[in-house]
């Protein structure tokens, strides 16, 4: 009990400073400079719990106020950070009463049976190509008997193609706006084509059986 309110409470500071000082966030995050660093990766973290501005807007404007490569590793950093507490939360802080309520749910149980066996490629899988919402993967990976260390790993390795990708949009928006809004509208197709790929076969493979 005494886990589960603590947990709560750390949620709660979170969601609320997200929600509450998402403007003073922005401004500082756009001004620049060493300070402003560390907010970009905190606003970020907090972004993970609940998105109180989308992440391909904030990892744009990230990578358009520090450069590409800066961009990356402030957002990568971040993500990380919020990834890891998340996970964290699930597996210390809501675990007994989150596994009760999975036993309701067969096919969820289903994919963490397959991700304890196959841990390292399925999260690698759904970060790359995101069928599954983010917070759900943290949530059975925090459950579920996968090790932190390789959770972290797929999990970072899996987000730097995203990451990368918007932050140099992000960057380039300045100087070629066209490109940059290209360039993030042909990911977001890819991302649709191969969804609707992997739900289409899926549902093939349903309707024969």
């Amino acid at each position: 009990m005494f886990k589960r309110i603590l947990s709560m409470t750390l949620l709660l500071i979170v969601i609320s400073i997200g929600f509450l000082q998402k403007d003073e966030l922005l401004t500082l995050i756009k001004e620049g400079g060493i300070l402003s660093i560390f907010i970009s990766m905190l606003f970020v973290a907090i972004c993970v719990f609940f998105p109180v501005i989308p992440f391909p807007v904030l990892a744009g404007v990230i990578g358009g106020v520090f450069g590409t490569t800066q961009g990356v590793i402030i957002s990568l950093s971040g993500a990380m950070a919020g990834t890891m507490g998340f996970f964290i939360l699930s597996r210390y802080g809501f675990r007994d009463y989150a596994q009760s309520k999975l036993m309701s749910y067969p096919k969820v149980q289903e994919y963490e049976q397959f991700l304890n066996q196959n841990s390292f490629a399925a999260i690698l899988t759904c970060r790359l190509i995101p069928i599954i919402p983010a917070p759900v993967v943290n949530i059975i990976c925090g459950l579920s008997k996968v090790n932190w260390l390789t959770f972290f790993t797929s999990s970072t390795i899996g987000k730097i193609p995203n990451i990368l990708i918007l932050s140099y949009a992000g960057a380039s928006f300045s100087s070629n706006k066209l490109f940059s809004i290209g360039l993030y509208g042909a990911y977001i197709l890819i991302l649709v084509l191969i969804n609707f790929v992997i739900m289409y076969r899926k549902m093939a493979k349903e309707s024969v059986d």
